[in-house]
């Protein structure tokens, strides 16, 4: 017995998540859920765990597995294509070298030795950074090739920067499945194959999943949802989450979020070290609503990064708040702003609201942060101390400007 059908057994007989699902008749989705993962690429929490989604398409001549799983579960995939009796798959398609997708493509060639990994030149060149393969093991395609499977045929569609610079589609022509890798997805571990209940459970999901990813490719996402505009498409099998069998639903959310359409929000993420920074903020929270501007204050020293990322999806305003450590901002609302700028939110306007004790430069160090979205700056509130009713006017008037800019273009 071999090292791998070893470890298949042992799978087989100790447990692990393994399931097979037929998502329409030749077509099984064979990947893994991970209801445990708490924590993505050291940064991402997961309150809901996550899948990686493999998919099995059986044509009439040849057998193809779309995307692999990750490393950590790979013999879920493994046991899984035993499950589903698959002797023999002839192509592997790779839609994205990041390990969540690609890390059990090596195991997967060593058991299909006459597979050949799809995909496109750059993905093959990452590919080939992070793992062993020879250049025969793989079919490279360009835009918007075609395979045949028989009775089935693979096009692909390249997506640079939909979120790595290789990513690409694969578009099954005659059942209209869109194999959309991590455009949208959702980290979210359910035993449903299909969406169900998408306003109430997979909405948060999928905006949380494109607000922590998807987001500071917006631009890109644009152009690409144009380029898939003309395809007919009856289901969206992303790599995480579950499938779309109503595709629209998800389709019509990404619009709206990649839009430069901005609501009526104001989003304050703020860490107060000696109540005076808590104080401003909870005064400002409520001269905000007094105007009728919809606030999200986050206490950067208990937020899930992730909510305040799907926060800053649509919120017009962000106003940074921090005690000064030293000389400069709290390292807490640095990484928030840091945060901010490197997932490029449609934000229009930002200010700072600072609290300090003998000196320092945190606003001026917080507004050199914000290149990348660039918005209106507002005439920032610090004060030395304690705030007393100068600076509670000064709030005010903060809110004065935020609501007139927001009456300005429409959206109060």
């Amino acid at each position: 017995m071999s090292y791998t059908q070893r470890k298949i057994f042992t799978v087989r007989i100790g447990g692990g998540n393994m399931v097979v699902r037929l998502l329409i008749p030749d077509i099984y989705a064979v990947g893994a859920h991970d209801f445990d993962r708490r924590l993505f690429d050291a940064l991402i929490p997961l309150p809901h765990g996550t899948s990686y989604n493999a998919y099995v398409i059986k044509g009439s001549e040849k057998t193809v597995l779309i995307d692999t799983v990750d490393p950590t579960k790979e013999f879920d995939l493994v046991c899984n294509l035993v499950r589903l009796g698959i002797s023999a798959i002839d192509y592997i398609v790779v839609n994205h070298a990041e390990q969540d997708h690609s890390g059990s493509l090596p195991m997967m060639l060593e058991i299909f030795p006459n597979a050949k990994a799809v995909t496109n030149e750059k993905c093959k060149d990452i590919l080939k950074k992070h793992f062993d393969i020879n250049d025969d093991r793989f079919l490279v395609i360009k835009d918007r090739d075609t395979l045949s499977l028989g009775n089935k045929t693979l096009e692909f569609i390249l997506a640079p920067w939909v979120h790595w610079p290789e990513t690409m589609f694969t578009y099954l022509r005659e059942d209209h499945i869109l194999f959309s890798c991590d455009l949208f997805g959702s980290h979210y571990a359910t035993s449903g194959l299909f969406v169900r209940d998408f306003n109430v459970v997979v909405y948060p999901m999928a905006k949380r999943y494109y607000a922590e990813i998807m987001m500071p490719f917006r631009s890109s996402i644009k152009v690409h949802l144009e380029k898939i505009g003309g395809l007919q498409i009856d289901y969206i099998a992303p790599s995480h989450g579950p499938v779309y069998d109503k595709p629209s639903l998800i389709i019509d959310a990404y619009q709206d979020w990649i839009s430069d359409t901005v609501k009526n929000e104001v989003v304050i993420p703020y860490v107060s070290m000696h109540g005076s920074t808590q104080k401003m903020v909870d005064y400002f929270t409520g001269a905000l609503i007094d105007r009728e501007i919809a606030v999200k204050p986050f206490n950067m020293t208990v937020t899930d990064t992730g909510d305040l990322a799907m926060a800053i999806v649509d919120a017009a305003t962000i106003v940074l708040a921090t005690p000064t450590v030293l000389f400069g901002p709290h390292p807490l609302v640095l990484y928030a702003t840091y945060l901010t700028n490197v997932l490029r939110p449609k934000t229009r306007f930002a200010s700072i609201v600072c609290s300090f004790g003998w000196g320092g430069k945190a606003p001026d160090m917080l507004q050199s942060m914000l290149t990348h979205i660039k918005p209106e700056l507002f005439e920032p509130v610090i004060v030395q101390g304690a705030p007393d009713e100068e600076a509670f006017r000064a709030l005010d008037a903060l809110a004065d400007t935020i609501a007139n800019r927001h009456k300005g273009i429409g959206i109060l």
